[in-house]
């Protein structure tokens, strides 16, 4: 797996981090689903380097001029709930993409255990289209494999990119044995280490409920 990890290198990119991490800044809500689509249109853009590309030639009021266009049919799905604002970030810079939503889950067996369900799909078909899946926390990564496994019925895809904003490297190396070589991990930082409920710590605390707001358990 090629990891690019954004925040190995200082730009603005601290700034929305450290926002969205920050307990006080984290009460306003809109703010912290606007950091993150933030955070994802800047990983879109360092991912849309790795895209291919082909030559066109456009025409101007004052003549032509070849270009590079993208070539690529691209495919964002996003894990529901809190990828919506990663997935808008990202949809922000790739607006013909298509479009897929999978929801996934910690169904708690315990106060320690838990296993992700995935209950819910609607997406396109994916056969030889770039696959770029998107939820802001890799944790322990279960959600991202499950996903995967999920969407495969779809078709193969050509190229896959994981796209993230916090991780942990104990989710960072479950995604490098469950995925293909050639697979891309987008992620703006990567934390140490998961508490005993498999949280990200130091993390951000829960993003799908900093976003929408706290859900009852089931």
């Amino acid at each position: 797996m090629h990891i690019h990890h954004l925040l190995d290198k200082n730009s603005v990119l601290n700034t929305f981090i450290s926002e969205l991490r920050d307990v006080n800044i984290q009460k306003d809500s809109l703010r912290f689903r606007r950091n993150i689509e933030r955070v994802g249109e800047i990983l879109g853009y360092e991912l849309s380097k790795k895209l291919n590309y082909t030559h066109q030639e456009i025409q101007t009021p004052l003549g032509s001029k070849q270009v590079n266009a993208l070539k690529d049919k691209l495919v964002v799905c996003s894990i529901l709930r809190a990828g919506l604002p990663l997935h808008q970030g990202l949809l922000n810079y790739f607006d013909k993409a298509e479009n897929s939503f999978i929801s996934a889950y910690r169904h708690h067996l315990n106060q320690t255990d838990f296993e992700i369900r995935v209950e819910y799909m609607a997406s396109p078909a994916i056969d030889q289209k770039t696959l770029i899946i998107a939820d802001p926390m890799l944790a322990t990564g279960r959600s991202f494999v499950n996903v995967y496994n999920a969407i495969k019925q779809m078709g193969n895809p050509k190229e896959i990119h994981l796209v993230a904003v916090i991780g942990a490297k104990a989710g960072v190396e479950l995604l490098q044995k469950e995925f293909p070589n050639n697979t891309h991990l987008w992620i703006a930082t990567i934390d140490e280490k998961l508490n005993d409920q498999g949280y990200i710590v130091p993390g951000l605390g829960d993003a799908g409920d900093l976003c929408y707001g706290e859900k009852m358990q089931h």
